[in-house]
């Protein structure tokens, strides 16, 4: 037998086989139940970027949003179906869970998304400003973190992804309630991980960096910068702050990343993405205070 009829027959035979080991993924794919994530804040931003991402991977996708009704495109990607949710609102997050787990079957992956950004003076801000912003990012990922905990605990596991910020490990200028938000969903979710261990509940926390979002437009929400004592300060951070929403990563990259971190199964917790979250938060852990807080303050040209 020649080389050449050698190299025919197991060329043959290599594409038999990369055949049959198709055949074998597909039927497995099949067989496999599809897995169903719940997504809140998917109106805009990393939510909706979210939802694109994980119906392409051939997930269920509970989207949920407080008015569902407004909403066109979603409810037309492939295995997606939009569900009205008020993380504010216990008896709201109870019905679109419910809803979801009887369309579904079941809720693998709960991903806290929704939030907004409020940032400004701190001395000009009402209790009510404050109130929100913490009912929102904290209280809202609370509550419906509790409410997806007994249903994987009775189906016998699942994951929680939050969608946190590198501001939840560092903080700038003029963002002290938002850190104090991220700062909080950090503590809670890293102490949270031990109960819910035992259940084959995983929590996972995710920390963009800049992102290109409607966190610097639409939804953002600025104190204070009327207030002539902070007027110095309040310009000079404002040329910085703004420098994301051109520059920014996609929201699809975060997407990505929260699909990564649902399907992780080690003990690795956080999941920064996005420039310059994993070298800024590299960096807080390795210098003293006081240099970093210099390095900061020299961005600012403070």
């Amino acid at each position: 037998m020649s080389i050449t009829t050698v190299a025919r027959s197991a060329s043959a035979l290599a594409g038999l086989v990369m055949g049959v080991a198709r055949l074998v993924a597909s039927f497995v794919s099949a067989m496999t139940p599809r897995k169903t994530v719940l997504i809140t804040g998917t109106s805009s931003g990393i939510g909706r970027a979210a939802v694109h991402h994980f119906s392409a991977k051939g997930y269920n996708v509970a989207a949920t949003m407080r008015r569902p009704e407004a909403e066109t495109a979603l409810g037309a990607l492939a295995n997606t179906k939009l569900y009205a949710l008020d993380v504010t609102d216990n008896d709201s997050i109870e019905r679109a869970m419910d809803a979801a787990s009887k369309d579904f079957g079941a809720i693998d992956v709960l991903v806290n998304n929704a939030g907004y950004g409020v940032d400004g003076v701190f001395e000009a801000m009402t209790d009510e400003t404050i109130a929100k912003q913490f009912e929102t990012n904290v209280f809202g990922l609370m509550k419906t973190t509790r409410a997806a905990i007994p249903r994987m605990r009775a189906q016998g596991g699942g994951a929680i992804v939050q969608v946190a910020s590198m501001g939840g490990r560092l903080a700038f200028p003029l963002f002290s309630i938002y850190h104090g938000t991220k700062w909080a969903v950090e503590g809670f979710s890293e102490s949270l991980q031990y109960e819910l261990a035992p259940f084959n509940i995983r929590v996972k926390l995710v920390e963009p960096g800049a992102i290109k979002t409607d966190f610097y437009g639409r939804s953002r929400v600025f104190v204070g910068g009327e207030r002539a004592e902070y007027r110095s300060i309040v310009e000079k951070a404002e040329k910085v702050s703004q420098g994301p929403a051109q520059t920014g990563a996609p929201a699809e990259l975060v997407a990505a990343t929260i699909e990564r971190a649902a399907r992780h199964t080690g003990r690795r917790m956080r999941f920064a993405v996005g420039a310059p979250a994993p070298m800024l938060l590299a960096l807080r852990r390795l210098l003293p205070d006081s240099l970093f807080f210099a390095i900061v303050r020299a961005s600012y040209g403070l």
